[in-house]
């Protein structure tokens, strides 16, 4: 049992009279005592369970956040002429509707916007479709890459994938804990705001309730984040929803101070409203036509995030102009030709590696 670990845990679960927040630095140490396993498995069960009944303040999470920086693989932006755009998404996958945020990936590569996803393999509590399986429906497989021949495939192809059992074990070990509590715990969250990548970056966060988008918020400003985007999006993901307005937060800083604006989408407006396309046995199939720019529900859904995520990296100076140019880049085949260099530069990578075996 660790003893320091004891005194963190006494303060966040003491109840609703008596427990204590913890300061950023505290924060940070229980996380990486948790990361670890200097904590107990009693311990590490307990704190999950008392600091999502507490609610981590701001300071706790840019703790957290703190930690994962220090402790979590990460990959080393280029230098090119934009920010690399992190797309942030649960863990624990979609059940409902197709997800589109690996096309939205490419589309941004395509057009000269370095962007990186990360997640695992299903993950409790919601067990469901993670960007990984996505990806292999897309032919591409990170699972098998080192973080270090994943950033020579990020470099390469300005795509990436931070794999959590592969690039980031210590987080992985956790996952277990989610289904032995029954619930996320504060991890859950930190996970929609963390960016593995070191240098100039925009974090795009997703989130269902209003709280936790001001809780982000605020932790972002906390931390000094330079540029960020919030979105309300379809199962808690950052992919735009067609189905209702995007209720969107673009933050920034402007002379070291933090800005923050609003910004309600409305897709009916852009010819983009309808439903969002269902997740069922054709999803494989759609995904392909998406990515060739065939003209279906789900490739409407990739273009609505495509130009969206395009202008909000200031590529195109309006929201029109990144959809008509989402639009150019799947239905003349750049994107598609960014999916096979990418799969083709991580099968040169695997083949070079059993080659050297």
């Amino acid at each position: 049992m660790s003893s320091a670990f004891r005194e963190l845990l006494k303060k966040v679960g003491s109840g609703t009279h008596t427990s204590k927040h913890l300061s950023r630095a505290e924060s940070a140490l229980a996380t990486r005592m948790m990361l670890e396993q200097t904590a107990t498995p009693a311990q590490i069960g307990a704190f999950m369970i008392a600091q999502r009944i507490k609610r981590p303040t701001i300071p706790e999470l840019a703790g957290m956040l703190d930690c994962y920086e220090q402790m979590g693989g990460q990959l080393t932006v280029p230098q090119t002429d934009y920010r690399t755009m992190v797309l942030n998404a649960p863990y624990d996958g979609r059940q409902r509707n197709a997800p589109v945020t690996p096309i939205t990936a490419l589309i941004l590569a395509t057009a000269g916007v370095p962007a990186i996803l990360h997640g695992g393999e299903r993950m409790p509590t919601k067990m469901g479709l993670p960007l990984v399986d996505v990806w292999q429906s897309l032919g591409v497989a990170w699972q098998l890459l080192t973080l270090r021949q994943t950033q020579q495939i990020f470099d390469l192809t300005h795509v990436g994938f931070v794999y959590l059992p592969q690039h980031f074990p210590a987080a992985h070990q956790l996952v277990p804990y989610r289904e032995q509590i029954g619930k996320r715990p504060t991890l859950a969250t930190v996970e929609l705001m963390w960016a593995p990548c070191d240098g100039p970056k925009h974090v795009v966060s997703s989130f269902v309730h209003p709280p936790t988008e001001t809780r982000t918020q605020e932790t972002y400003q906390l931390r000094q984040t330079n540029e960020f985007t919030t979105v309300k999006g379809v199962e808690g993901s950052c992919d735009l929803p067609r189905s209702r307005t995007a209720i969107i937060g673009m933050g920034s800083l402007k002379d070291g101070e933090p800005v923050f604006e609003r910004l309600l989408l409305h897709p009916r407006e852009y010819g983009f409203d309808g439903q969002d396309p269902g997740l069922d046995e054709n999803f494989d199939r759609l995904l392909e036509q998406a990515i060739h720019g065939e003209p279906t529900e789900l490739t409407r859904s990739a273009i609505w995030n495509g130009g969206f995520y395009l202008w909000r990296a200031g590529v195109v100076p309006g929201l029109s102009d990144g959809l008509q140019m989402a639009q150019t880049l799947l239905e003349t085949g750049q994107v598609h030709r960014k999916r096979e260099q990418v799969k083709a530069e991580i099968a040169t990578t695997l083949s070079h590696q059993l080659s050297t075996v």
